[in-house]
């Protein structure tokens, strides 16, 4: 939204993949949050990503990095951003991919600090598109 607030138009091209990278985003976090609370879960009755991919959530979480990083790439290049921004994307590909491979779902005290290590995907994206932005002027 931010985009088409401070662009001269409307472009659907650049404002949908950075809406689905935030959405496959939010489903990297929020199911490995989902796995702290997951016997919780069950007990009340709550249905969550974390239960439904159960085993399977490495594979999923995968898939959902891939689009998330798809998107970006995306949605810089159809907004014209420079290096830093792609050296952003590219850090964030390494930070999912080290999420993901450490992951231990099992593990409430690992999911904590898996999730709560997103802030850093959030710093890398605005760092890359702060830097970028200096060098357009």
């Amino acid at each position: 939204m931010g985009y088409a607030a401070v662009s001269t138009c409307f472009s659907p091209a650049a404002i949908l993949p950075l809406y689905l990278s935030t959405i496959f985003w939010t489903m990297i976090y929020d199911t490995i949050y989902a796995h702290q609370d997951k016997e919780d879960d069950i007990k009340i009755g709550v249905k969550s990503t974390a239960l439904r991919f159960g085993d399977e959530t490495k594979p999923w979480l995968t898939v959902f990095s891939a689009g998330m990083i798809t998107n970006l790439t995306i949605a810089g290049i159809i907004t014209d951003q420079t290096w830093p921004f792609f050296l952003a994307v590219a850090a964030t590909s390494c930070h999912l991919g080290w999420q993901i491979s450490t992951l231990q779902i099992n593990n409430r005290k690992d999911c904590w600090k898996k999730f709560n290590s997103n802030q850093w995907i959030g710093a890398f994206i605005l760092s890359g598109l702060f830097v970028g932005t200096l060098l357009k002027e």
